[in-house]
Formats: structure tokens, sequence, C-alpha cells
């Protein structure tokens, strides 16, 4: 893995909202790796780097709001000669639980505005790291629900998925994504 992208929106409305889980996820392998993500215009985001021995991967965060974050992943992606298949985005999933990981490669948009623009910009061979957030039982109330902030035990199965999801980090930087995926599917 070349570059992980957490997918949110900007702003400190939109901090604690479902839809930024993405960047929660970000945020904490920034912190697991003391990188510190700065704003870099060119890529239209915040940006840090793992320089580890073995590991050289771009962390991500868009600042164009969901809907363009293509247009960040695709403007460091192709700077940095990132093929799409070297390249995990991390979103919010409202077809799993709160606390549901999944991880995929390729497919569709499955109505993800984030993940639309991406596969607009690069195509659909990259990789995926779904975070549940559940559903809000009515699909006219989707948008509503994604931009609030979720009920105490949501958040704290959202945070328990991310905190799961770094048992596979390893694999997942070393490129070794079916065993990645083996150990995030596999109940304990």
């Amino acid at each position: 893995m070349r570059l992980v992208v957490g997918l949110g929106n900007p702003g400190r409305e939109y901090e604690a909202t479902r839809h930024n889980a993405g960047f929660w996820f970000v945020d904490a392998a920034a912190a697991r790796h003391g990188v510190s993500l700065r704003v870099e215009s060119r890529f239209h985001g915040k940006v840090g780097r793992i320089a580890e021995p073995g590991i050289d991967c771009w962390l991500l965060e868009p600042s164009t709001f969901m809907n363009l974050s293509g247009r960040a992943v695709s403007a460091l992606a192709r700077f940095h000669k990132i093929e799409p298949a070297d390249i995990l985005v991390v979103h919010d999933e409202l077809d799993l639980p709160p606390g549901g990981i999944k991880l995929k490669k390729g497919g569709g948009a499955a109505g993800h505005n984030g993940l639309k623009d991406i596969i607009a910009h690069l195509g659909a061979d990259f990789w995926r790291l779904r975070l549940g957030i559940g559903h809000p039982g009515d699909r006219a109330q989707v948008i509503h629900y994604v931009l609030q902030q979720p009920r105490r035990e949501e958040q704290d199965a959202i945070e328990d998925a991310i905190h799961r999801s770094f048992d596979a980090w390893p694999l997942l930087l070393e490129g070794k994504l079916e065993a990645a995926m083996m150990k995030l599917h596999t109940k304990p």
C-alpha cells in the first residue's frame, strides 16, 4: 500500500459526524506512526508520509468536500506515480452495522459520493476499507444521518472497529491484502 486515503468532510462542523469515519482512521494511523498531517494545497488535502524501514506510504485526508474526493486522490496519486491497486480508501459504510469492517478491492460506489468521484478520476481498481456506521432504515434519511454525530454506543463501536483494523495494518502496509482480508473478516 502506497497511499491510504480517509474520506470525510473538512471543517469543525463535520469532525464528529459519521461521514468522517475515514478521517478518524487516518488520524489514528498518523498517531500510530508519529506522523503529522499538514495542508498541501497542490494535493487538495492534509498529507503525511510514513517512511520506515520497508514502508513508504502516504496518508491523505482530502480537504475537498466528500463529493470531490477524487480530485485530491488523483492529484497525489499522479504526482507520486501510485497505481490505483496500491491505494486504500477508508470510508463510512451504511450497509454495515456500527463496528463492522470489510476490506475489498474494486466494485461500484454503492451510492457513496466520495467513492463515485474517485472512480470517475482513477477507475475502480483500488482497495476499500469499509467502516460500518449503520443505516437509518429510510433512504430519505441517509443524508441527514451521515452528517450527524453517532450515538455514544455507535461511536464506541466505530472506534473499536478502527482499533481492530490495526491488527491487520502491518499486512496492509506490506501489500499482503488477502491475509489482511482474512484477519479482518475472521471473528475472534
